[in-house]
């Protein structure tokens, strides 16, 4: 798939999500009168704008190819037609049980897929959170069964982002059980176990479309109405920064890796059941963990009105810019395009270091101006902006200062004291 039409489908794909989220929130404020996390909402959609931007940057790599494989073993090869789309759904599935199932199971790999389950929330947002962390990709050898089939290439590109977008829905509280459906597909029910932090909950439901797969292998956990789901991860990030999100785990592998005396620890760290640290390293290093996951601190704070409004101000502004830049991947080209996704990274890390409280916010704002001033001043242009909105440049001058600005002034009123320990069995 060529990044014009992924940048396309995302372009249809990005407002349907963006809305539904929405009328969740509107639907847990007027009719379930609930509190809204609007941080962990912030956070969770500064997260996918991330993931959108290292996609189109082409930020990975995929150590085996598909159409590798199958050109090497197709046993035969099955004429594209409707049951070979199913065929392939069906196959993608059961291909990505068994890497998530890994990424559950293993050091390494939980980095590629912790953002996912950083949110204290279950919501449709947390469903956006994906991963930029994940630059190799290994496991196409699950794909052997369709390559033995000989299923094409295409049909597989074509059916991979259907089955991605599949898994959007069921990431909410406010869907119950459904009936016979719980025995074929994974629903919200299933998903609310899979995300729980309970002892009984752990390293559940590790489907994305059909639940059978985990019903075969020994991992499913039907949701019990006694059992509350908590939602997380036992080791909790404390940042609403998506990026800090995706290599704090990565990082204390690097750290517990240094610091283990002998040879065989310091593989076990990459190879070992996902939490692993050695002993005297745990012990000298302690790292946080939530031993009640019915009594701790989660991570929310109290923000005047007007600084939720400025992040929502800053979050409209980022989509208008990450439109832009799926709506004109062809005509930035590259190396623009590299450009364009630096700075998109540099708002994202500017706004959530603010909405974390943390000081160096001013030095990522200032990044942001110094950013945005170079490419206009380099290019003369907002990589042809100015040819769509008459003006554009002065626009976009005045509008990096007053983000600094505002930013500068909001941050004396930082009001970061705890909203409290949380009795999540009530």
């Amino acid at each position: 798939m060529t990044m014009e039409k992924y940048g396309k489908i995302l372009l249809f794909i990005m407002p349907v999500f963006l809305g539904l989220i929405l009328l969740e929130k509107l639907y847990e404020k007027f009719v379930k009168k609930s509190p809204i996390n609007q941080l962990d909402t912030a956070s969770s959609i500064t997260s996918g704008i991330t993931m959108i931007t290292k996609n189109v940057l082409g930020l990975s790599f995929t150590v085996l190819s598909y159409q590798f494989i199958e050109e090497r073993v197709a046993l035969m090869h099955i004429q594209s037609t409707w049951a070979t789309y199913l065929i392939a759904f069906v196959v993608l599935d059961f291909s990505h049980y068994w890497i998530h199932r890994i990424e559950h199971a293993n050091n390494f790999f939980w980095n590629s897929h912790i953002v996912h389950h950083s949110s204290e929330e279950f919501d449709l947002a947390c469903a956006i959170r994906q991963p930029i962390s994940s630059f190799f990709k290994i496991f196409t050898i699950f794909m052997l069964p369709a390559a033995l089939l000989g299923i094409s290439p295409l049909v597989i590109a074509t059916v991979t982002p259907i089955q991605f977008f599949a898994q959007f829905w069921y990431h909410t509280r406010h869907i119950n059980r459904m009936g016979f459906l719980e025995h074929i597909i994974v629903t919200p029910s299933h998903h609310r176990v899979h995300h729980a932090i309970n002892e009984e909950y752990l390293d559940k439901n590790l489907s994305q479309i059909f639940i059978i797969w985990d019903k075969l292998f020994g991992t499913f956990q039907a949701e019990s109405p006694v059992v509350v789901p908590v939602y997380g991860i036992t080791r909790p990030m404390r940042t609403w920064n998506p990026i800090k999100i995706n290599f704090v785990h990565m990082g204390l592998l690097i750290q517990d890796t240094w610091r283990a005396k002998n040879w065989a620890d310091k593989w076990k760290v990459w190879t070992s059941p996902t939490g692993w640290r050695p002993a005297e390293v745990a012990q000298e290093n302690p790292v946080f963990k939530i031993e009640d996951v019915y009594h701790f601190d989660k991570y929310t704070f109290q923000r005047s009105n007007l600084f939720m409004a400025w992040v929502w101000i800053q979050i409209g502004v980022l989509l208008l810019f990450i439109t832009y830049f799926l709506s004109h991947i062809g005509s930035i080209g590259v190396p623009n395009l590299m450009v364009y996704g630096g700075f998109i990274f540099v708002y994202v890390f500017a706004l959530t270091d603010f909405m974390d409280a943390n000081r160096t916010f001013l030095l990522w704002e200032s990044l942001k101006l110094a950013y945005g001033c170079f490419v206009l001043w380099f290019l003369g242009d907002w990589f042809g902006l100015q040819t769509h909105v008459r003006d554009s440049n002065v626009w976009l001058m005045l509008y990096f200062g007053l983000s600094l600005f505002v930013t500068i002034f909001l941050s004396k009123t930082f009001q970061t004291s705890r909203k409290g320990t949380q009795n999540l069995a009530a």
